[in-house]
């Protein structure tokens, strides 16, 4: 826990607390809204590349914590930030329902199954990001880039199911509360997606991170 309070004092990046604001852009009518959530993973990275530069490792590695707690402490910053995102984004996407009740012609509504989409990219990002980072943590921005790829290949997918998979398009992709037993189904499967998938990134950056040879 102290740990986790030194990353929030002394690692978080402003741009970290901009992404959160971004949020918003699920007022906008007719926008990709699963976009929305990939703008944190923008403000990680501005957290772990201002990390390198400041020489942070070095830092926490002269405290007594191990490696493990120190990946553990990094990657729950990130966490606690996405779950942030995430309640920021609902907060908006029920302002949006109160403002307009207008189909999103570019992806999933602001609806309970926005927010399994949302939690399958955030899994999807801490599974590609951290353990790539972790096998080298000088080299952020390749990581970076390959996890993006693929987040971004994930979004494109998701807004072609809204018109193309009968199930996503005519019960996920509809306004709440219809076919909520569906939505609440794929948001369940979304979290179990972004807990194991988060889980293991931590185990394997743990790994990596103990058997590299740092020289600091």
């Amino acid at each position: 826990m102290k740990l986790l309070k030194k990353e929030w004092t002394l690692c978080l990046h402003p741009a970290a607390l901009i992404m959160l604001g971004l949020g918003t852009l699920i007022l906008i009518p007719n926008y990709p809204y699963t976009v929305s959530f990939f703008y944190m993973t923008l403000g990680i990275f501005f957290i772990c590349t201002s990390g390198r530069e400041n020489h942070d490792v070095a830092f926490t590695l002269t405290l007594p914590v191990s490696r493990r707690q120190a990946v553990a402490g990094r990657i729950g910053l990130c966490v606690c930030l996405e779950v942030l995102q995430l309640l920021l984004c609902a907060v908006f996407a029920l302002i949006k329902t109160r403002i307009s009740t207008a189909p999103n012609e570019a992806g999933m509504d602001a609806n309970v199954a926005l927010f399994g989409e949302g939690l399958i990219l955030f899994g999807l990002f801490n599974l590609l990001f951290f353990p790539a980072w972790y096998r080298d943590i000088r080299k952020v921005g390749v990581p970076f880039v390959k996890a993006t790829i693929a987040v971004f290949v994930y979004i494109v997918l998701a807004i072609v199911a809204t018109y193309a998979v009968p199930f996503v398009r005519d019960q996920l992709d509809t306004p709440d509360p219809q076919h909520m037993g569906a939505k609440l189904l794929f948001l369940l499967c979304g979290l179990v997606f972004f807990l194991g998938t988060t889980l293991l990134s931590w185990r394997i950056s743990t790994r990596r991170f103990e058997a590299q040879d740092l020289q600091l």
